[in-house]
């Protein structure tokens, strides 16, 4: 075969290529030799000389495909369209749904063959994506089409927009069929599939709008009145009696059922547009089903929201969920309901708690509330943020609220005494403290006034490390790491820094022995003191008595160390704080049983004065200490408590005698009488929480300066909005608070008052 380009006469090339087209177009059976012959045929008429007849093919195929779909529609299709009643209402939909397949593949044929002037006369015309898109091109009147494109373009002009409306009426009533139950042939769901695919397949060629055919004259009409066939289910089951269990009476639907069906509908209709429609009309559909039957009875779904909420009906918490969260705000009632049941669950839990454990009761009560709610939302509400959000906001306001107006709220308090029960030395494993610890931290990231669990954390923190009362200190330096994780480095910098004292102190005793053995030195006793930095430690001056006549068996060790202290460390000055320490006293009585007991110092300081007598006035035992009345009453009747020793009188003052009782037993021979010592008391708590005012004056001050340098001028309300902003990591400030602030920087002169605006704050360089 030659390529060579030569005059052909085009009407008898094509009355032969006519009839192949013809037979390829209605499926018939085209000879191979014959197909090729034809493929030469059309290469010979588009590359014809002297001019090239390609746009005479392209008009006299057009003419053929239109005369054939006409040919189709008058006598294939058309007649179905005369009136029929019985099991052949569908009948136009079986015709075209033949006509349409075998027209289809034979364009798709069709095609193929017509491949040269399809490739190199009619692409080579085509506008571009980007031309179509941006430069609003039309098809039809700027380009021909590929012979594909041209047959189903032909197919949308002569069959489909003369059929359309009856086609459409047929399918809406086929889909009504399946949606009754009424038609379950499988054949039929596939010609109704194919029909509707057929009005997208004719447009498909198109750069732009390719679903306009589709959407115009199916899927609207078919939106609408899926619209009304949804709204009158709705109202069907609104009105539906079904009789109760066990009686003979009937009750009205409930929103349980409602649910239910409702759920079951629009999973069976989701099905059913996965099975028929294009994929763009899914979320449609879907809509206009919700808006019918969720969105128009949303009063109705409302009406038993707060009963399934309070008595926690799972599994119908679970339907309303899923059939109102595609509703846009339909879900606000019901998380706020569930907000306010949570929060009543956590007050209530609250108003319970009582006896020497509150704080245990506390953190395990609210962390049953959290766990118990926290997977009623993932398995309910499947961990919905806004669900969880609620959660938080409720956790929030019962673990923050106050009993009454006059009372400060205690849960940092609580927490961080739950914490010191847990860190102390007990028999519970490592592995399960870590546990509980880690459940600890979710309670505390509710706490507003974390500054408050930091003082009270700090304390009980260095009563465990001075007094060696932690049951590891792995332990304890995880869970610092976990506060700094939730708080960061600012939060946990002291406590590190005690840390840091404790690990300084074990590496200075080993020095002081050392400094011993070389010195050839004893201190009489065994002695391990710790060190600790001032501004670390919760220790302030007014914690430190005012005096104390240390006994004689304690000086030369006290004197020993304060020499290799100010040997090593020049300039440092050391203050002792007797009454944090402790030791263990050997007591030999009359019975010659000898007690190994452990004990504060000023306890130890009390017995040593028994050595030489044993029996002592009041009056000459607290002289010979120098302690105040407060401090020897207390560490007194510790001991007349424990029977080591007894008063003359029921009332221990002054004027009463001391004995050393002599005739003390015990079943134990080592024991302590220092616990009593070391429960924190009211005055201690109150102490504490005037302190934490006494600091958020001062960082509420300190802000307050770094807000105005950075600023110059501001005016009254964005100062406290700032303030507010940068506070809330560590507590929530009260506005008086912070206006107090503000009056006490001014009459400092940092700040002062605009002379233009009374609510206006410039800073003072």
């Amino acid at each position: 075969m030659s390529l060579k380009p030569k005059r052909i006469d085009f009407d008898q090339t094509w009355s032969e290529l006519k009839d192949t087209v013809k037979e390829v177009i209605t499926l018939g059976s085209v000879r191979r030799d014959v197909w090729s012959n034809r493929f030469v045929d059309i290469y010979s008429i588009c590359v014809a000389h002297p001019e090239p007849l390609a746009d005479k093919l392209y008009a006299q195929t057009r003419l053929f495909l239109e005369a054939h779909v006409r040919n189709l529609l008058q006598h294939k299709v058309f007649p179905s369209v005369i009136e029929v009643d019985g099991d052949q209402r569908y009948t136009l939909l079986y015709r075209y749904y033949d006509a349409w397949t075998e027209y289809s593949k034979g364009v798709e044929y069709l095609n193929h063959l017509y491949l040269y002037l399809n490739q190199q006369h009619i692409k080579k015309q085509k506008t571009s994506e980007v031309e179509v898109v941006y430069g609003c091109v039309n098809h039809d009147s700027q380009e021909q089409l590929e012979i594909g494109e041209l047959g189903l373009d032909i197919w949308r002009q002569h069959m489909i927009e003369n059929l359309g409306e009856a086609l459409v009426k047929q399918l809406i009533e086929g889909i009504r069929d399946d949606r009754s139950n009424k038609n379950q042939n499988s054949d039929f769901a596939h010609i109704i599939k194919s029909i509707i695919q057929s009005f997208v397949c004719v447009e498909e060629y198109k750069k732009k709008g390719s679903l306009e055919l589709y959407q115009n004259i199916f899927e609207k009409p078919f939106l609408t009145d899926s619209g009304e066939f949804y709204k009158l289910e709705a109202n069907k089951l609104l009105q539906e009696e079904w009789p109760l269990q066990g009686r003979g009476r009937v009750k009205t639907c409930t929103v349980s059922r409602y649910m239910e069906e409702t759920i079951k509908k629009l999973d069976e209709e989701n099905k059913r547009a996965l099975k028929y429609l294009h994929i763009s009309s899914i979320s449609k559909l879907r809509k206009e089903c919700e808006q019918r039957i969720i969105t128009d009875n949303l009063e109705f779904l409302y009406s038993e929201c707060n009963e399934m909420v309070t008595l926690e009906k799972q599994r119908d918490l679970k339907n309303l969920y899923t059939i109102l969260k595609p509703v846009p705000d339909a879900l606000k009632l019901l998380v706020n309901t569930f907000y306010e049941h949570i929060r009543n669950k956590g007050v209530q839990m609250v108003s319970t708690i009582k006896g020497e454990t509150v704080h245990v009761q506390f953190v395990e009560g609210m962390l049953q509330v959290h766990e118990k709610y926290e997977k009623m939302i993932a398995n309910t509400f499947a961990s919905d943020p806004i669900f969880l959000s609620a959660l938080d906001k409720a956790c929030s306001s019962f673990i923050n609220s106050k009993t009454s107006d006059n009372q400060s709220n205690r849960s940092a308090e609580l927490v961080s005494k739950y914490c010191d029960s847990l860190l102390k030395k007990s028999k519970i494993s490592e592995s399960e403290i870590e546990t509980k610890l880690t459940k600890s931290i979710t309670i505390f990231k509710y706490i507003e006034d974390k500054d408050v669990y930091q003082k009270f954390y700090s304390r009980m923190l260095a009563k465990r490390l001075i007094h060696d009362q932690s049951q590891s200190m792995d332990v304890e330096e995880m869970m610092i790491n976990k506060l700094k994780q939730a708080c960061g480095y600012e939060f946990t910098n002291k406590l590190h820094r005690m840390f840091t004292d404790i690990s300084v102190s074990g590496d200075l005793n080993a020095k002081f022995n050392q400094f011993l053995k070389q010195h050839e030195k004893q201190t009489g006793i065994n002695i391990s003191i710790k060190i600790l930095q001032a501004g670390a430690w919760p220790f302030g001056p007014t914690q430190v008595p005012a005096g104390f006549a240390v006994p004689q068996e304690f000086e030369k060790p006290v004197r020993l160390f304060e020499s290799f202290y100010h040997i090593n460390f020049s300039g440092r000055k050391l203050t002792w704080l007797h009454h944090l320490c402790h030791g263990e006293l050997k007591i030999v009585l009359a019975n010659n049983r000898t007690y190994i007991v452990t004990m504060q110092t000023y306890q130890m300081a009390i017995l040593l004065l028994f050595e030489t007598s044993d029996s002592m006035s009041y009056k000459e035992l607290q002289e010979s200490l120098q302690l105040n009345n407060d401090m020897f009453q207390k560490h007194i009747m510790s001991l007349i408590d424990s029977k080591l020793l007894l008063a003359d009188s029921e009332i221990v003052d002054e004027n009463c005698k001391i004995i050393l009782n002599k005739e003390y037993t015990n079943r134990r021979t080592k024991f302590k009488i220092t616990a009593a010592l070391h429960k924190e008391t009211p005055q201690e708590i109150v102490s504490t929480i005037i302190s934490v005012d006494d600091d958020r004056k001062m960082y509420l001050q300190a802000t307050i300066v770094r807000i105005m340098k950075s600023r110059k001028v501001l005016r009254h309300n964005a100062l406290i909005q700032e303030i507010i902003s940068q506070s809330k990591a560590t507590f929530a400030p009260s506005i008086a608070m912070i206006k107090k602030c503000i009056e006490s920087l001014i009459d400092k002169q940092y700040i002062e008052r605009t002379p233009n605006s009374g609510d206006e704050y410039s800073y003072v360089a």
